[in-house]
């Protein structure tokens, strides 16, 4: 019967290790084993990745194909019938990287280059990363302006807004409430953080938190601002209990300096903050 205490390896499963150059008292003659010469009877011996006993590998022995050149720059081509269809499509007299992106035509990461197949038939403006020759002389011909622009705007259009932003200002004995006017230009469709303000520089405020605030809507220093602590609470709340640890209680105070440009009075306020707590 098995058991722990007669439990043992399958006979022949297991064999001895043999213990090399232990000179000729350990039974493997004058060679202890290692054989007549050669790199393997040396100590210190271990084989090369790909060795074939000498004779030229296979990695040397196929040939190479080209090179990948480090400074290529690839673009996206799109020529000008594919921008006469979006012409009529939607009656757009401005074309942008934005535009594109937004009609399935290109990815955010790419580089536009217009080519000159087709025509365009009425004047528009095209602002992307490079044309062709003959693609300039064509838009042109045709009124419109062909313009090297490498900025990502993914809305043409922006509303300006007046928002009223309550600004606490610590004094020694109570706080004094000031109204401060902000003209904020507001992005209606966009939430990236790249079409935004940069809510990371609220102290407390991390890359993953300033995502949630964008996915709620508050994605600028003046819609902070005016942010309900209750409602800042709720958002880390759902997002988890790793969240959920976090003060926002200064946020809005932070944020309503930012939106008004008072860089200045934010650090100070700032360096007495621990983390963005309330020291």
């Amino acid at each position: 019967m098995i058991n722990l205490s007669n439990l043992q390896p399958a006979k022949g499963s297991v064999k001895e290790k043999t213990r090399l150059g232990r000179g000729q008292g350990s039974g493997g003659g004058g060679t202890a084993k290692r054989g007549h010469k050669g790199a393997k009877s040396r100590s210190g011996y271990s084989q090369k990745r790909g060795f074939e006993g000498g004779q030229m590998p296979l990695q040397r022995r196929v040939p190479k194909f080209g090179f990948n050149n480090i400074n290529r720059v690839e673009y996206k081509a799109i020529n000008l019938d594919t921008l006469q269809s979006l012409i009529d499509k939607t009656n757009t007299k401005l074309i942008d990287l934005g535009l594109l992106y937004k009609n399935g035509l290109t990815a955010k990461s790419d580089l536009v280059k217009i080519l000159g197949r087709g025509e365009i038939k009425g004047a528009v403006e095209v602002k992307v990363n490079a044309f062709s020759k003959s693609a300039v002389e064509a838009i042109e011909k045709a009124g419109g302006k062909a313009i090297v622009d490498k900025s990502f705007n993914l809305d043409a259009t922006a509303d300006v807004v007046a928002i009223k932003v309550p600004v606490a200002i610590k004094a020694e004995e109570a706080p004094i409430v000031e109204t401060v006017e902000i003209v904020e230009t507001v992005v209606k469709t966009s939430k990236k953080l790249s079409d935004s303000d940069d809510l990371k520089k609220i102290e407390g405020v991390g890359p993953k938190i300033a995502g949630l605030l964008v996915d709620a809507g508050i994605d600028t220093f003046a819609k902070l601002a005016v942010a309900d602590i209750e409602k800042l609470n709720d958002i880390l709340a759902t997002a988890g209990p790793r969240y959920a640890t976090h003060n926002p209680t200064t946020w809005p105070e932070q944020a309503a300096l930012a939106a008004s440009g008072n860089w200045d009075e934010l650090k100070e306020l700032q360096d007495k903050l621990n983390g963005g707590r309330p020291e």
